[in-house]
């Protein structure tokens, strides 16, 4: 007898095995597996048993393009064929008919199958996860719906082109209706949606509240300072929703409750509001008609779920304070026109970040806002917004535009000065506090020096070395001048040695020094003393009558040095 042909084999072949994988497909747990039995088994049992309440309206005249009246027709007949698996096959991949009896012609089949360990799985980042058993062409979401009947936010899933046409569906714990054209939510459901938001709420009833509010605020409707959301509902139940309480949702708040209807849209049950108007603001003034236009369409955004509830109160005051057109806006407060100095007293900052504010404000012709992101609008309304109540995030947004404007009008610095300054600032980005202080300072220090009766550089050595130490010593105090005087040469170092004889520096710096410059600087110690003196009295005690001692200290020095008689005078 022949040997069959030898099996033809190809390099890695060896030990291959072949796997089949599917997306959305696993293995039942046997959890999953017994509630999947339950409802299937109920189904069966009652094919309309995941149909709603019918509350409203429903046309089932002959030419009705009713989509509820030409679903319940044909779930009679699929009910009646349910135990027809030939049937059922043929009616779950038909392409006609209603869309929803394709999905249960589907899902009475997987009832009757033994076999129910293979669950496919349905995930949705607004309904959550399901499994269900997939069978024919039906949509997954319908499948998913139908299998898991008895759970109050999936079993909306079957209805979802019922709501494209018009239609409404409530679904709660403890029942699902049907109300036609009309979205008429039941007592019952706004209850149980309220007490699952993600929002806790106190109160019961057709009047709730989160933390950070009080039953008053809102029954009253009064403003807080920070604002709050008004939900009034078509039944006439008031919630309240405190800035803080929507700052802290892990799940949006209009979803929490939105979920549990069909559509979704929570703007056709309830309207909201935003209470609040800025701190300043007239009670007998309307806020501005085109702040009120932008703050209906935040709450709009809001409502179709498109806007986070963290995000909420920044944009609803932001719609109200981005529409005044007149006075002064900083943070969320106005201030009138004529209250300047109440706007910049109320700005966080030093005294010298708010004059440079004001500085920059005079020198304006039009009106400005400056945004948290640092950017600078130009206005053509007269009215000054500034969105941070800091003075430096302000700063740091308008210093590259009018920072040479506040240079030069309060510290007097211009032209190529005053350009070293501004991009030394830009660079080091210090404080504005600080950096004004210290600017303030050595100008202050600079106007003091302007006393002195000659110009720095214009005397011969060593009055020149002694000009320098003196200039520093005022400019950043005597400690910062032991190093400079360390480091004279020729004539300079006997008058480096003389500077720390004359404060008493010279301890541990004698060897720095040649005998010759010891014994010379040793002799000017008297008269460098007595120039020293002068120039406290002049430079530090203002004491402008020390300005003749100062002249004579220094030709003192001139003599006693070997430079001769020299005119100080200008």
């Amino acid at each position: 007898m022949a040997k069959p042909p030898a099996e033809v084999r190809f390099p890695g072949d060896k030990n291959r095995r072949k796997k089949i994988r599917m997306r959305g497909i696993k293995q039942a747990s046997k959890e999953i597996q017994d509630r999947l039995d339950r409802n299937l088994e109920e189904l069966v049992e009652d094919p309309e048993v995941f149909l709603p309440e019918i509350k409203g309206e429903v046309d089932q005249s002959f030419f009705s393009k009713d989509l509820m009246a030409r679903t319940l027709k044909e779930v009679s007949a699929v009910s009646a064929k349910r135990f027809d698996t030939k049937w059922l096959r043929k009616r779950m991949t038909k392409k006609g008919g209603d869309i929803v009896c394709r999905a249960l012609a589907g899902s009475l089949l997987a009832a009757s199958e033994e076999d129910r360990s293979t669950v496919a799985v349905f995930k949705n980042p607004l309904f959550g996860v399901a499994s269900y058993i997939r069978r024919g062409n039906g949509r997954q979401g319908h499948l998913a719906g139908i299998q898991n009947h008895n759970h109050p936010k999936l079993r909306l899933l079957v209805w979802d082109e019922h709501a494209k046409s018009g239609q409404w569906f409530f679904s709660w714990d403890g029942g699902f209706v049907f109300t036609g054209t009309t979205p008429e939510p039941p007592s019952e459901w706004l209850d149980w949606s309220l007490d699952g938001a993600s929002i806790d709420l106190s109160g019961e009833g057709d009047l709730r509240w989160s933390s950070g509010l009080e039953r008053e605020i809102v029954e009253n409707g009064e403003l807080t300072e920070s604002g709050w959301l008004r939900l009034e509902f078509t039944d006439g139940t008031l919630v309240g929703l405190s800035r803080s309480s929507l700052a802290n949702t892990e799940e949006q708040f209009g979803q929490s409750v939105a979920m549990g209807m069909m559509p979704p849209r929570l703007s056709d049950i309830a309207q909201a509001e935003w209470v609040w108007r800025p701190a300043g603001w007239p009670e007998d003034r309307d806020l501005p008609a085109a702040g009120m236009e932008r703050l209906e369409e935040v709450l709009s955004t809001w409502m179709r779920l498109a806007l986070d509830d963290s995000s909420l109160a920044r944009a609803c005051r932001s719609s109200i304070l981005n529409a005044i057109e007149d006075g002064y806006v900083v943070g969320t407060h106005w201030f009138p026109e004529g209250s300047r100095e109440d706007f910049l007293g109320h700005m966080n900052g030093t005294d010298e970040e708010r004059a440079a504010i004001a500085c920059i404000l005079d020198s304006l012709d039009h009106g400005i806002h400056v945004r948290t992101d640092g950017s600078v609008l130009n206005l053509d309304e007269d009215v000054v917004r500034l969105e941070e109540s800091s003075c430096h995030p302000n700063l740091v947004a308008l210093w590259a535009d009018h920072g040479l404007t506040v240079l030069e009008g309060i510290y007097g610095i211009e032209d190529d000065e005053a350009v070293v300054v501004l991009e030394k600032q830009a660079k080091r980005k210090q404080g504005f506090g600080a950096f004004l202080r210290e600017l303030g300072a050595s100008r202050s220090v600079a106007m003091k020096l302007k006393r002195l009766p000659w110009e720095s550089g214009v005397l011969p050595s060593p009055l020149s070395f002694a000009d320098e130490l003196i200039r520093q010593a005022v400019d950043r105090g005597i400690a910062s001048t032991v190093s400079k005087a360390r480091k004279g040469r020729g004539l300079d170092m006997a008058m480096g040695w003389a500077w720390l004889t004359v404060h008493d520096r010279t301890e541990s710096d004698a060897w720095r020094f040649d005998e010759d410059s010891r014994d010379k600087g040793g002799d000017w110690v008297p008269a460098l003393r007595a120039l020293w003196d002068a120039a406290s009295e002049l430079l530090l005690n203002d004491n402008l009558d020390a300005a003749q001692d100062y002249e004579s200290a220094m030709n003192w020095l001139a003599e006693v040095s070997g430079s001769g008689p020299i005119n100080l005078s200008q």
